[in-house]
């Protein structure tokens, strides 16, 4: 697959979501499924291993087997995808990004080593070391609020400096001031992705695209989303109020009562209904109770009807 840069990153990203079975196994059979129909849906590609696709959490033998299948069916479908190669630990970070180079994807989607703060200088080298090893691969750096090192405006220029190889980054975004540091210190050079229920707002002052929350609840919507986004930005800065209005009627109280992104992803997914993906998540993490969905489905149908209309 064709390595992405900058200026080409932008879209609608899907993550591929695991189907959780009761033993904890991962059900590579629905997994499968789903995957399918994200490709038939129009997003502009596909990405593993977010924190919605429970990275943290994968054994050595899942990574592998997640990775060639992803591989495979992407490869086969045109569809341009990413692999997230992410893991607390520098050191296994670093064996999963050679691994996922060998696959050849259009880029490899990593995090900072995790358990302990990183100086700017550490930052930088961490960056680097993984840009030797992903052999000429593209890097995405994600950098969440709940990450321990959070990188400013001014560190993000310094790597697109240093660092040909990163072509961009997932951050939650900010305000104007934050969008115009961005602007000055990046300058283009790396493509800013934003959280999905953000798009609209986040584009309009500079971020390319999303890996995106939206195309867990409808991947064809958040495509369809994104097309009005680029030929009727007021039209879609409307959607976004009335989408953001649902997620924090809705969705809000289900984080603030303790459960995790991946659990808040996968009820989404099944309020979308799109593939048959579950609401369960992984130890130690509590799931949703799938009783709920038929009620925050039909919020999501009232609240913003154009995600649910097609295929």
């Amino acid at each position: 697959m064709e390595s992405l840069t900058a200026s080409a990153l932008h879209g609608v990203w899907a993550t591929v979501l695991l189907p959780i079975r009761d033993d904890e196994s991962i059900d590579f059979d629905r997994l499968a499924v789903a995957l399918d129909r994200v490709l038939a849906s129009g997003v502009h590609g596909i990405y593993t291993n977010g924190t919605a696709g429970e990275f943290h959490t994968l054994t050595e033998a899942e990574y592998d087997r997640l990775h060639a299948l992803v591989a495979e069916r992407c490869t086969a479908a045109g569809m341009p995808f990413q692999l997230g190669a992410s893991h607390p630990s520098g050191q296994l970070s670093l064996e999963r990004i050679a691994r996922a180079a060998d696959l050849r994807p259009c880029a490899i989607q990593v995090v900072l080593p995790d358990w302990l703060p990183l100086g700017p200088d550490e930052v930088l080298a961490s960056v680097e070391r993984m840009a030797a090893v992903a052999d000429g691969v593209p890097l995405v750096l994600y950098n969440p609020p709940y990450a321990k090192t959070q990188i400013p405006p001014e560190l993000f220029g310094k790597l697109a400096d240093e660092v040909p190889a990163l072509i961009g980054v997932k951050v939650p975004g900010g305000d104007d001031a934050w969008y115009t540091r961005m602007a000055d210190a990046v300058g283009g050079r790396l493509a800013i992705f934003v959280a999905g229920h953000t798009l609209a707002s986040g584009y309009a002052r500079g971020a390319a695209g999303a890996y995106s929350n939206v195309a867990c609840l409808s991947p064809a919507g958040a495509a369809r989303w994104y097309a009005l986004i680029t030929s009727d930005l007021p039209a879609a800065l409307a959607f976004e109020e009335r989408l953001r209005g649902f997620l924090d009627a809705h969705i809000g109280p289900l984080g603030r009562a303790g459960h995790s992104d991946p659990a808040l992803d996968k009820t989404l997914a099944a309020i979308g209904g799109w593939a048959p993906i579950g609401t369960r998540v992984r130890w130690p993490h509590r799931s949703v109770d799938e009783v709920a969905v038929p009620a925050l489905r039909a919020a999501a149908e009232a609240a913003v009807p154009e995600l649910f209309i097609g295929p």
